[in-house]
């Protein structure tokens, strides 16, 4: 799970990354409104952080960016100011959900954890495409159509839930390199293939008719066949 903190206070950046990345997210961090919004912009990420009182851009000025661009990355807002009218002003700017400076960790985390469950395309907590869905307990991959399951290795499992969340569109080479590992060096853009092919090794062995297909010079898409 890729997350965005937009924070300006350079402590809180380096105590929130740490609790983040202690719960397996991988965090990216801007410490003023424009870089915050030029980051969120690029659709990578899954959550963003954003705290309300930044320089060059405050953070109801950047939700409310994001939401005319159509860009709907769910957004947990941070603030020092517990007020009613500051409250309904950040959930009218975009944001899902907001909390107030000081937090307990387990609130921010919490919190966190709903806003992701709100946001899975299924109903039942699992992610799903044509004959397949995911089961994040496990890390599985689940064949509804031959009842076949295998476990996924965590890139494996990252890559699915990437094509899932994108499904009907093509990804590029360059935005599966950026999601799942957070380079953008050509030079390790190999991974992605080599990824992609143990990926499409699990999909035939649980007998799937969902296939990842090569879009010649633009990148791959989740398609699923004759079901």
């Amino acid at each position: 799970m890729k997350l965005l903190l937009v924070e300006d206070e350079k402590r809180m950046v380096q105590a929130l990354s740490e609790l983040l990345r202690q719960e397996h997210y991988e965090v990216d961090s801007c410490t003023d409104g424009p870089s915050g919004l030029a980051a969120a912009e690029g659709g990578l990420y899954d959550l963003i952080v954003l705290d309300v009182m930044l320089p060059g851009m405050d953070g109801f000025a950047v939700a409310r960016a994001l939401r005319r661009q159509g860009i709907r990355t769910p957004i947990l807002m941070l603030t020092a100011k517990g007020g009613l009218d500051d409250t309904v002003e950040g959930l009218d700017s975009g944001a899902d959900d907001y909390l107030t400076k000081p937090f307990m960790a387990r609130e921010l985390l919490a919190r966190l954890r709903a806003l992701v469950r709100r946001n899975l395309p299924s109903g039942d907590g699992t992610l799903s495409f044509g004959d397949i869905s995911l089961d994040a307990d496990t890390a599985s991959l689940v064949c509804t159509s031959t009842s076949q399951n295998v476990r996924l290795s965590e890139k494996e499992y990252r890559i699915l839930e990437y094509f899932i969340a994108n499904q009907n569109q093509i990804l590029t080479r360059e935005q599966l390199a950026v999601k799942i590992w957070g380079f953008e060096n050509d030079a390790e853009y190999n991974k992605v293939e080599v990824y992609l092919s143990f990926t499409r090794r699990k999909l035939a062995f649980v007998g799937s008719k969902t296939v990842i297909k090569a879009v010649r010079g633009i990148g791959y898409e989740l398609r699923c066949e004759n079901v």
